[in-house]
């Protein structure tokens, strides 16, 4: 250091003596403007001299001393930067360094050298150090200098990183969904689909919710609606797989019988936990025969929209996938016209709250909003995104889970 050495003894600015080291709060200073560093330094004269050099300054720097690593490693909570000497009693050189970067978490770390070592220095901050200082040339202002611009460098280097980690998550949700939501794969113009996703608001995470339609044959179309249960990257690459896996197997004309069989088969396969289910909702329209055929997998009920009136199609539930393999049950409809809609949702749509209570917006409530007289001026290519406005409404701010919506029409719909 610049300064000449004075022992523990000397006069001057008052510092507690070495090896308890640091310096008292100082009573004027908020302390959300102070940082503590950690010193780790085996030599006495040296570390009382950093001590000295930082209360002289009046640095608002609070500092702790230790001796060793295995003393740094008990006293390294809370602390802002390391500042570490290279010849420690336990470790040495650049393997010291290591050791204090595993440990140090998100406070910065300042190399202090010999004037022999200063090689080691510049090797050290390649090694993530955020500087390094040799003894003997740094005074007071430059040390303090020093900490302050490490500490900032690190803040600066972890929001760079936190930044980099929400940018590729928001880019493995964008391709994910791309997975989860893609084009309908059709050619008919006798039947319109209106698509519809929205994130629920677990920080914007994509779940499970995936939707998909496929056009076979001129006079008929398939339709899936699902949610694998949790959010997240592995809850939305399982959703990926079940839509791919079901467009295969729609694709290559596996009997109707076997679709949602084989898709459990991939299901359980594929989840990493045995407490992975998901719900299945399929429709399948034979447009010449003006009918469809309506499968459930434990998930609600398609809403028919006809002549005037709203309801859910009864056919029964079915059990989840995942849980016990089972067939579920066709039920075919009957469309009485050639105006007609039907809606397929997630969950997530009807599991909003309702008033102040416990009650939930449930199946029941879904049909009510869609008896509204406001919502027959609504065009039917914005008629879910209103259904989710209003449902947002009356859970009192948004839903809670991801909401994935189909709705497929023909002629007037309604």
């Amino acid at each position: 250091m610049t300064r000449s050495h004075r022992g523990p003894g000397s006069a001057g600015p008052s510092v507690a003596p070495y090896p308890h080291g640091g310096l008292g709060p100082h009573p004027n200073l908020p302390p959300g403007e102070r940082l503590r560093v950690l010193l780790v330094e085996d030599d006495e004269g040296d570390a009382f001299l950093v001590g000295e050099l930082l209360a002289e300054t009046n640095s608002m720097i609070d500092l702790l001393v230790a001796t060793s690593l295995s003393e740094a490693r008990r006293r390294i909570a809370g602390v802002d930067c390391v500042l570490l000497d290279l010849g420690l009693p336990d470790a040495q050189g650049l393997d010291g360094l290591r050791r204090v970067l595993e440990m140090s978490s998100g406070a910065a770390v300042c190399v202090l050298t010999g004037r022999s070592d200063e090689h080691l220095g510049i090797v050290a901050v390649a090694e993530g150090a955020q500087d390094y200082l040799v003894k003997g040339q740094v005074d007071g202002v430059l040390l303090t200098r020093a900490l302050r611009y490490a500490v900032e460098r690190k803040r600066a280097d972890e929001n760079a990183r936190r930044l980099r980690e929400v940018e590729l998550r928001q880019a493995e949700s964008a391709r994910l969904e791309r997975g989860l939501l893609p084009q309908p794969l059709m050619t008919t113009d006798e039947v319109a689909v209106h698509t519809f996703y929205r994130p629920g608001r677990h920080a914007a995470l994509i779940g499970g919710d995936f939707f998909d339609v496929v056009q076979t044959q001129p006079d008929r179309v398939d339709l899936i609606v699902g949610d694998v249960c949790g959010h997240g990257v592995d809850e939305a690459a399982l959703g990926v797989e079940l839509r791919v896996a079901w467009r295969a197997l729609i694709l290559a004309r596996v009997p109707d019988d076997e679709v949602l069989p084989a898709l459990e088969q991939v299901l359980m396969s594929e989840r990493r936990l045995q407490e992975i289910f998901a719900t299945v909702a399929t429709v399948r329209l034979d447009l010449a025969a003006n009918r469809a055929t309506v499968r459930l997998a434990g998930h609600p009920p398609p809403l028919l929209l006809s002549g005037g009136k709203v309801a859910p199609v009864p056919a029964r539930g079915g059990l989840l996938l995942g849980v016990r393999p089972r067939r579920p049950v066709a039920f075919d409809l009957e469309f009485d016209t050639d105006d007609w809609s039907l809606l397929m949702y997630t969950d997530g749509l009807i599991e909003g709250r309702v008033g102040d209570g416990d009650d939930r917006l449930d199946v029941d409530g879904l049909t009510g909003l869609l008896q509204e007289r406001a919502n027959h001026a609504v065009p039917l290519s914005e008629l879910p995104a209103w259904l989710v406005g209003r449902a947002e409404q009356i859970n009192g701010g948004p839903l809670a889970d991801d909401v994935a919506m189909l709705l497929v029409s023909r002629g007037g719909g309604r």
